[in-house]
C-alpha cells in the first residue's frame, strides 16, 4: 500500500500518517520525489485502513500495491534512481559506457584496454578476474590476481572498477578493492550472495537470469534494496530461448518493460547477448534508441586469442568508433554520452 500526499501538505499532516500506517505494524518508507511525496508501507499491510488513511488531512490518495517487489516499484519511489560511476549519472540524461576485455588476463592487456576505452569516453572499466564457466576446463579467471591487475589499471587510468563476484567468501575483498559489484546471470538468484552485497555500500551491477522473467530480476534486485542498498542497477545480457544463431536473445523490450514498472537505471550488455562482435555495433545502437541507461561492452586488444570471449569481443579500434555513433545515436533521443 502506498498513500500520496497532497502539494503542501503539512509537517505535522505527514507525521500523523506515518503514526497511523505503524500503528497497523508495516514499516513506513518515505520517498520525497520532485514533485510528490509517498509514504510506502512495508511488511504486511492487510491491517492498514484504506478508508480512514483516505480521510487523514494532506492525503491526497491511497493505493494498494500488489506487486511483490516494493523498495524496487516505481509507486513507491517515482523519480528515477540515479547512480554515479566514474562521475557519469547512470539513470539520467547521460549515458554510461563501461567497457573492458571479458576476463583479466595480463598487467600488460588489461592495462592496454583501460587506457584505451577511457581515451574513447568509457566511463568505468569491466574485466573479469573470477570467471563462471559453463566447463570446468575453461579459464576460470586470474582470481585475486585479477582483483590486482584492475586496481593497477585503475591506478594508471583513474577509471573505476566493475567486476563479477561469485562466492560470499569475497565479500570484503570487493568491499575494499572493486567499485561496482557485479552479479552476474548464473548468481541472479542465489539469495545468500544478494543478501551479502546488500549489506555493502556499494554501487550492485545486477545482470538477467538465463531464463529469468522481468519479475523474478525485479526480485533479485529487492533482496539487494532489503538489505539497505539502494544503488542496483539492473542488467538486459540476453535470454535463452530456441534461437541458436546468437549466443542468447537480446530483450530490448524488457528495458521498457522495466522502466514502467520500476525506478531503477537499466543498462545492456550487446556483447554478451549475441556473442557475435559484428552484431555489438547494431544492438549498442538499439539499445540506446530504446532507451537504456549505459551498455556494458566487451572490448580485447587481441580477440583472436583471448582467454575468454573472444567471438563477441571488439577491438579498441572498433570501441573508439563505435563510441562515435553512440554519441549521435544518444542526441537523437535526447541525451548524452
Amino acid at each position: 500500500m502506498v498513500v500520496i500526499m497532497k502539494n503542501g501538505f503539512a509537517k505535522e499532516q505527514l507525521q500523523a500518517v506515518i503514526a497511523e500506517m505503524e500503528s497497523g505494524g508495516v514499516k513506513v518508507m518515505v520517498s520525497e520525489g520532485s514533485e510528490t511525496t509517498i509514504l510506502g508501507a512495508e511488511g504486511n499491510a492487510n491491517r492498514l485502513n484504506k478508508e480512514k488513511l483516505e480521510l487523514l488531512p494532506g492525503v491526497e490518495k491511497v493505493m494498494v500495491v500488489t506487486e511483490p517487489w516494493k523498495k524496487a516499484n516505481r509507486k513507491y519511489h517515482p523519480d528515477n534512481t540515479v547512480i554515479e560511476v566514474g562521475g557519469v549519472k547512470i539513470g539520467s540524461n547521460q549515458i554510461g559506457i563501461i567497457a573492458g576485455p571479458c576476463s583479466v588476463e595480463s598487467e600488460e592487456q588489461i592495462v592496454e584496454v583501460a587506457k584505451a576505452v577511457k581515451a574513447s569516453g568509457a566511463c568505468a572499466l569491466r574485466g573479469g578476474a573470477f570467471k563462471p564457466r559453463t566447463s570446468p576446463y575453461s579459464f576460470q579467471g586470474l582470481a585475486q590476481e585479477g582483483i590486482r591487475l584492475l586496481q593497477e589499471a585503475k591506478r594508471l587510468t583513474g577509471m573505476p572498477i566493475v567486476t563479477e563476484i561469485m562466492s560470499t567468501d569475497n565479500i570484503h575483498l570487493f568491499e575494499e578493492c572493486v567499485d561496482v559489484i557485479q552479479i552476474g546471470a548464473r548468481n541472479m538468484q542465489n539469495f545468500d550472495l544478494l543478501k551479502q552485497v546488500g549489506r555493502t555500500k556499494k554501487p550492485v551491477l545486477l545482470k538477467r537470469g538465463l531464463s529469468s522473467t522481468i519479475e523474478e530480476w525485479l526480485m533479485s534486485a529487492e533482496y539487494i534494496m532489503a538489505e539497505g542498498n539502494s544503488q542496483v542497477i539492473l542488467c538486459e545480457r540476453g535470454i535463452r530461448t530456441f534461437e541458436t544463431f546468437t549466443r542468447n536473445t537480446l530483450d530490448l523490450s524488457a528495458i521498457l518493460a522495466v522502466k514502467a514498472v520500476s525506478h531503477l537505471p537499466v543498462v545492456v550488455d550487446p556483447s554478451h547477448a549475441c556473442g557475435k562482435a559484428w552484431m555489438v555495433e547494431r544492438m549498442s545502437m538499439a539499445a540506446i534508441a530504446a532507451g537504456a541507461d549505459g551498455l556494458l561492452i566487451e572490448v580485447h586488444n587481441d580477440p583472436t586469442h583471448a582467454l575468454c570471449d573472444g567471438a563477441q569481443s571488439i577491438t579498441p579500434a572498433e570501441f573508439d568508433a563505435l563510441m562515435g555513433k553512440l554519441r549521435t545515436m544518444a542526441q537523437c533521443v535526447g541525451r548524452s554520452i
